[in-house]
């Protein structure tokens, strides 16, 4: 078919649907699409005429760099291409959706032309700007040298639900061929936007349903194949700014900003935020990278913090499990607390506790394992059909139907937590402890049923060690509760309790011919998380049942060097494929190092951690030993949380000590 009638049928197309985009006409390139078209004909037929002319693939996951503005994130590519972000919130449908699919589905890409044809001549470093999340990409080339400095303003006010990135091209020698190419489609890639250029502005506006974006620059924009582009030539000393700002369609556009003076005020504002840590040890800059990146994935209307940025990135390149992360988890309330207080970050735990305790108000029995961002109990998922996943890894799933599972642990976390509280002086509301006596006296009618575990299988419930020695965790949190602030209860009722659910763990969860704890009750596999037993205060780490333990999963599951959850193989999750070593869990080994007395082990595994994380401080959920990549969702806040905890472990008097005091 001659290109000119595959560009007439497809504006015929498009304008019975409303996208189209009066910018982004031209010739579209005809190609093969491996979407579902035989479910979705009229979308692959579509798939196919709105498809970019650089149809590149995302990088490894540990290439890419995060900015955010505490509302939402974006994750930009060693290469100067944004190809994730969702608005307005971090569970907002995305409008650059390329790290799951290709170009064509949303990606945001300024860079040197020589980069396109001549890469190998390009050379790339990058940085974050001090301790901010200022992100500077320098590019040098043949002809010069050029900065791409990207970043999101930071709005304090948490009722501006206002949100924009900027990109700045700074030129910093000789002179620079540059190009832009920018693909916005929302709704996670498929909806194509009516583009214009703005009225007596220099810019465009993109409008898709509720959903626009303006940008606005000085540099000529042009439509090419539904995509907007850019070329142009930044010399030394020459700055080129480009805003893009989000909003409701309904609405006025965005207000314009000065690029400069919100990189001013961002620079400042992320300073004086990380001037606030306190803590002066060894690995200090690590330390203060994963603070700024838990800070980064809270949500500041609410104070609840998301356990990643991201959506369905895989925990085995081309695998199925793939899973959606952008909601806040009960089971790392406590690590995050002792992080962020530790990190001399007092107002964050503070909204951090507040948050948890808003969410979880209401009747005991409807407690969840994870809630929305500003505590949304309907987190219902859905795959996507038309996003091939991150290097064909299907299925792509927005929302997490974990969320209605049974996981006893998050008791012991919840209890736990608001003990944590009060022990550090945080403010509790006086309905807190009627709350908490009520999930307890809730618990105590369902502590013996089976349950999902930690780690959400799907392959039917287990009497999961890990999740009963966390409703030990919650009896005890009443005791001290009681025995520490006054509080009045059944204390005598909840340490029988407490004492009943210790000796059935030792009983059912011990396998004597193992010398070890096992997964669940009976059983003769083992579990990373059986590490948290000595971290808890459940017993000490040189008990000889914990002993037996470590060495076990150290035979078992320790592996090049890194730990993983359980074996896949033995089929208790229910799901199919494999998985990368858990990161988390190899910091559990680390503090159970320490709490051994293994000091010197303990600082070669945070090392041996340390040199896996990505050139910017990053960590994902897991890492692929074989292939030397990080995999599933990026960043991931258990990861730094963890990495926390176990720097503060070997420094002493970490989170491992403080939660294993009873007295």
């Amino acid at each position: 078919m001659p290109s000119e009638e595959i560009s007439r049928q497809a504006r015929c197309f498009l304008s019975q649907t409303g996208c189209y985009s009066s910018v982004g006409q031209g010739c579209m390139k005809e190609e093969g699409d491996r979407d579902a078209s035989d479910k979705y004909p009229l979308h692959a037929v579509f798939s196919r005429w709105c498809a970019v002319t650089l149809d590149d693939l995302p990088m490894a996951i540990e290439d890419y760099g995060l900015i955010g503005d505490c509302r939402t994130a974006a994750l930009v590519s060693r290469h100067g291409s944004i190809d994730w972000l969702c608005w307005p919130r971090f569970d907002g449908a995305a409008c650059f959706a390329a790290l799951l699919g290709q170009a064509r589905h949303g990606r945001w890409a300024i860079a040197p032309e020589a980069l396109g044809k001549t890469p190998e001549k390009v050379s790339i470093t990058r940085r974050y700007r001090g301790d901010t999340l200022v992100l500077e990409t320098v590019f040098t080339t043949d002809t010069g040298e050029v900065a791409l400095i990207d970043f999101m303003p930071v709005h304090p006010d948490p009722d501006d639900d206002g949100s924009s990135l900027i990109r700045i091209v700074e030129g910093r020698k000789g002179s620079v061929e540059m190009q832009m190419h920018l693909v916005l489609r929302f709704d996670y890639g498929i909806s194509v936007p009516w583009v214009m250029h703005l009225d007596d502005e220099e810019g465009i506006t993109a409008i898709a349903g509720p959903a626009m974006t303006v940008l606005r620059t000085p540099v000529e924009i042009e439509g090419e194949n539904l995509s907007s582009i850019a070329r142009f030539t930044v010399t030394e000393g020459r700055k080129i700014p480009f805003v893009l700002s989000y909003g409701p369609s309904h609405l006025p556009p965005p207000v314009r900003l000065d690029a400069e003076e919100e990189l001013r005020h961002t620079e400042a504002w992320w300073h004086e935020w990380s001037s606030q840590c306190t803590y002066e040890g060894p690995w200090r800059d690590v330390m203060q990278r994963s603070l700024i990146t838990l800070k980064a994935l809270t949500y500041a209307p609410t104070g609840g913090i998301v356990a990643a940025a991201t959506t369905s990135l895989p925990e085995e390149i081309g695998g199925s499990r793939n899973w959606d992360y952008r909601y806040c988890w009960l089971r790392d309330s406590t690590l995050t607390l002792f992080a962020l207080m530790h990190g001399g970050h007092r107002q964050e735990a503070q909204e951090w506790r507040d948050w948890l305790h808003r969410s979880i108000a209401g009747k005991a029995e409807q407690i969840q394992i994870m809630y929305g961002l500003a505590g949304e109990r309907r987190l219902d998922e859905w795959s996507v059909p038309w996003l091939p996943g991150y290097e064909n890894s299907s299925p792509v799933r927005i929302g997490n139907g974990a969320a209605g599972q049974l996981q006893l642990d998050v008791y012991g976390e919840v209890i736990d937590t608001l003990y944590q509280a009060r022990e550090r002086g945080l403010q509790v509301p006086a309905s807190s402890w009627s709350l908490e006596k009520a999930l307890v006296k809730y618990l105590e009618t369902i502590w013996q049923e089976p349950d999902e575990g930690l780690w959400e299988v799907r392959g039917g419930r287990q009497h999961f060690t890990f999740s009963k020695a966390m409703v030990w965790l919650a009896f005890d949190r009443m005791v001290l509760n009681a025995e520490h602030f006054g509080l009045e209860g059944p204390v005598d009722h909840w340490r029988a309790l407490r004492d009943e659910v210790h000796e059935r763990v030792c009983r059912e969860g011990f396998n004597k011919e193992m010398n070890s704890f096992v997964q669940y009750f009976g059983g003769d596999t083992l579990d990373a998380s059986l590490l948290v037993l000595p971290l808890i205060g459940f017993l000490p780490a040189t008990d000889p049942r914990m002993v037996g333990t470590v060495a076990a999963i150290e035979r078992t599951l320790l592996k090049d060097g890194f730990v993983y959850r359980y074996r896949t193989e033995e089929g208790t999750d229910g799901l199919p494929g494999d998985e990368g070593a858990f990161l988390v869990c190899t910091f559990w080994l680390a503090d159970n190092y320490v709490l051994q007395g293994r000091q010197d082990e303990a600082v070669r595994m945070l090392e041996r951690l340390l040199a896996i994380q990505s050139d910017l401080g990053l960590f994902a959920e897991e890492y692929d030993p074989h292939r030397k990549r990080q995999v599933g969702n990026f960043p991931q806040a258990f990861s730094h949380v963890g990495l926390i905890a176990t720097i503060l472990n070997i420094a002493d008097g970490g989170p491992a000590y403080q939660r294993k005091e009873r007295s």
